[in-house]
């Protein structure tokens, strides 16, 4: 095996485990609780190129769906059609449109850190909002009040926080790419 694949395998193996040990670090809230992982998704997509980015989370996805208990409501299939299952979903195309959107934009690195971590963002409530809805078969005002606004705040500083740590770390993730 080439050095180059080590590392791919390696980065992608390392973005699936922040993103489990980010469901760890959570503050319980009903019906979806607030949890570190989605700023480990969000960093997945702006660090990562596309097809790694989106194999880091497709990792984490088959290892909780096949049983390792490793999202914020177990694992198992029963978690990812659960209430909260849209929003796992959500994390396979917020891996690719941040991703791409780093990919457009990454010559301003900044702004690419900015619009990737809210891209993704909108991308995991887009597939979230309405699975949640249909799940606790809960009207629009009532899905937006237990599935969006009280998880504003938090997002907001997830973007921040990945929009600043996004240009120190993704020089350094390509270079050791590039250099393999």
């Amino acid at each position: 095996m080439e050095r180059r694949q080590i590392t791919v395998f390696v980065l992608v193996a390392l973005f699936a485990a922040l993103i489990a040990a980010g469901a760890f670090i959570r503050i319980p809230f009903i019906p979806v609780p607030i949890t570190l992982q989605t700023l480990f998704a969000l960093l997945s997509a702006a660090v990562l190129p596309p097809l790694m980015s989106l194999s880091s989370v497709i990792v984490y996805l088959v290892l909780g769906g096949i049983g390792l208990p490793i999202f914020t409501s177990g694992g198992g299939l029963a978690a990812m059609i659960g209430p909260t299952g849209g929003y796992l979903i959500g994390m396979i195309p917020a891996s690719i449109g941040g991703s791409l959107v780093m990919k457009a934009f990454g010559s301003r690195m900044r702004l690419a850190s900015l619009l990737s971590a809210i891209v993704s963002t909108l991308l995991i409530y887009l597939v979230g909002l309405p699975w949640l809805s249909a799940q606790m078969e809960l009207p629009l005002p009532a899905t937006l009040a237990a599935g969006l606004l009280p998880f504003l705040p938090g997002d907001v500083l997830k973007i921040i926080v990945a929009s600043a740590v996004v240009p120190v770390i993704r020089p350094r993730v390509s270079e050791m790419l590039e250099r393999e």
